[in-house]
């Protein structure tokens, strides 16, 4: 018997620096931030799925498509602001923070980190990391790097290429797959996503651009699991042409 009430949570802006209007992209007859909605509401952990948006042509056209919306302020500096003003008025034990960008997200991946939160009484968040098959992430200051502890439990995240690989300095050579990525999906107890809004932003927070640092440097542990299934961001022209490409080849059309 399901002992948690869970909460997926979409943050969903309109504006983009590289990608203007994303959440509302066409992918198979069907804005972006709609694909990420059907994505989360199969996951089985998931009792109910809200986009939280400031625009009102989100909001309308989640609503057209038959999911929720809620609207926030416009003041919000990062995603986990805006979901807290959510949370703080849901009754839920769990909110899931669901990137709006990831219409390819495995329902796994989801069900996942909830299952490794509500397993570990000690941590107050968790997320999920996958596997690095590729040098250049490991490079890649935008693909976001996290070292675990052997129980599970986040020892740091960052942007640098971490851990540092010493004898690469002499042979030029890497084991890529001993690295994990940092995939952005995370779920959160309520209480302890409240109190996360009202902290000061912290010196790590601030030096690597990275939120969930916040946490870390105040003391709380971060429960990490490893997903399978690859997680695909949509953050450019390129990304938004891969992503129609592969709904198409699932089978999937605009509807008529």
């Amino acid at each position: 018997m399901k002992q948690y009430t869970v909460i997926a949570v979409i943050p969903s802006r309109f504006a983009s620096t590289r990608l203007p209007g994303k959440p509302l992209a066409d992918i198979a007859g069907k804005p972006m931030v709609v694909r990420v909605c059907e994505r989360a509401a199969s996951a089985e952990s998931i009792d109910r799925v809200l986009v939280a948006t400031d625009d009102d042509r989100i909001a309308a056209a989640v609503r057209h498509f038959g999911f929720e919306a809620v609207m926030t302020g416009t003041h919000h500096e990062t995603g986990t602001d805006r979901l807290a003003e959510v949370a703080a008025d849901l009754d839920a034990d769990i909110v899931v923070n669901v990137q709006g960008d990831e219409p390819l997200l495995p329902a796994s991946t989801i069900d996942a980190a909830v299952a490794a939160l509500t397993a570990d009484p000690s941590a107050v968040c968790s997320t999920t990391c996958e596997r690095l098959h590729d040098e250049a992430d490991y490079r890649n200051p935008n693909v976001v790097k996290v070292v675990v502890r052997d129980d599970g439990r986040a020892l740091y995240f960052s942007r640098a290429a971490i851990p540092f690989e010493r004898d690469s300095v002499r042979d030029s050579t890497v084991d890529i797959s001993r690295f994990r990525r940092h995939t952005g999906l995370y779920a959160y107890r309520r209480s302890f996503l409240l109190e996360l809004a009202r902290m000061a932003p912290s010196m790590l927070e601030r030096t690597e651009r990275l939120e969930q640092l916040r946490i870390l440097e105040r003391g709380y542990d971060i429960r990490v699991v490893e997903v399978q299934e690859p997680s695909f961001g949509v953050d450019t022209e390129d990304d938004l042409d891969h992503v129609r490409a592969l709904f198409e080849a699932q089978g999937l059309v605009r509807p008529q």
